[in-house]
């Protein structure tokens, strides 16, 4: 298996910090997360059961109201 490497520079990674080569790798990852660069997709939620509505087309009306 092939020494693992720092995911932000490609350094080999420190004992001490590993994944990451440094502190200062470290800290530029937490920094992506914080500032949203890693942020996880999520889906919106449109009923109170806490389930996605299906997205379904209305009918159209033909002209009544």
């Amino acid at each position: 298996m092939p020494d693992p490497t720092c995911p932000i520079c490609g350094k080999p990674a420190a004992q001490a910090t590993r994944p990451f080569c440094s502190r200062r790798c470290a800290d530029v990852d937490l920094n992506r997360w914080l500032s949203g660069v890693y942020a996880v997709p999520a889906t919106e939620l449109d009923d109170e059961d806490g389930e996605a509505a299906p997205h379904e087309e209305t009918p159209p009306r033909n002209g009544s109201r």
